[in-house]
């Protein structure tokens, strides 16, 4: 593929949408080619944020780069890494 030529997008209105958001072309660009059987359907086996201790949303927290962190409470802690 030459430089100047991206992948296909499948839905060019919703990757340009989000592009408007915000979003990075990597992330824009996979949201809008995300088969509508799958959109919006949660992935993963991992407990919600709830079940996690402290120390574990913490950890977490630290290791995705977030900062100031370091005296929230657990609920503070969950909108935070709900909001990244």
């Amino acid at each position: 593929m030459s430089k100047n030529k991206r992948p296909q997008i499948k839905n060019e209105e919703q990757y340009e949408a989000l592009k408007d958001q915000g979003y990075s072309k990597e992330k824009a660009a996979r949201i809008a080619n995300t088969p509508d059987e799958k959109a919006g359907k949660k992935g993963g086996k991992a407990p919600a944020y709830e079940e996690w201790t402290k120390d574990e949303l913490y950890k977490k927290a630290q290791k995705i780069g977030l900062s100031g962190i370091s005296k929230l409470r657990k609920d503070e802690l969950i909108a935070k890494l709900r909001s990244h």
